[in-house]
């Protein structure tokens, strides 16, 4: 069974260690992330601070728009967005990773608290029931602030995340303590 994590489209270019989990994993991806990757190539502001992982880095955002381009991704995503909330077919990697873009759309209900993109996120991870990959603190701490129920793992616990993990009735039966 693969495991299943809501992740911003850019932390794939950026953390190599997700293209190699050790089970099968399918990333959701809101439709809005993708679209970061275009402003990202073609922003002149760095997406990392060493001007060699920066390269590398937009190597990889490259590499990944081609992979949505691809003809047969491209189309299984716009069949995607003709609806709210309507997930693509797999957008298949390799073997052990495939990628599921939502049409996800912010209904601005933590608009306080979060930016569009980490409302989408958010939002995706509730309506789909499954866990969000982040490397962000302070969107993590946010989300504790607001008490959103959703389950968030750190980059950093993400092979843990793919081996074990925390089971959804695990993870409720602590959310009500």
């Amino acid at each position: 069974m693969r495991r299943r994590f809501v992740v911003e489209a850019v932390m794939i270019a950026t953390y190599g260690q997700l293209l190699v989990p050790s089970r099968p994993v399918d990333f959701v991806l809101p439709y809005s992330t993708i679209m970061e990757l275009y402003d990202m190539k073609e922003g002149a502001e760095p997406v990392m601070d060493d001007p060699q992982d920066d390269a590398h880095v937009k190597q990889k955002i490259t590499e990944l728009i081609t992979f949505f381009e691809d003809p047969l991704n491209r189309k299984k995503i716009e069949r995607a967005l003709q609806m709210p909330w309507r997930e693509s077919s797999p957008l298949l990697l390799n073997d052990l990773i495939q990628f599921t873009v939502v049409h996800a759309v912010d209904n601005a209900q933590y608009g306080e608290y979060f930016d569009p993109i980490e409302t989408e996120i958010l939002l995706t991870s509730l309506k789909l029931s499954i866990p969000l990959l982040s490397d962000q603190f302070e969107f993590q701490d946010r989300l504790l602030e607001a008490e959103v129920p959703v389950q968030v793992y750190d980059i950093e616990d993400y092979e843990f995340a793919v081996e074990q993990g925390i089971s959804a009735a695990d993870f409720e039966s602590s959310h009500d303590i």
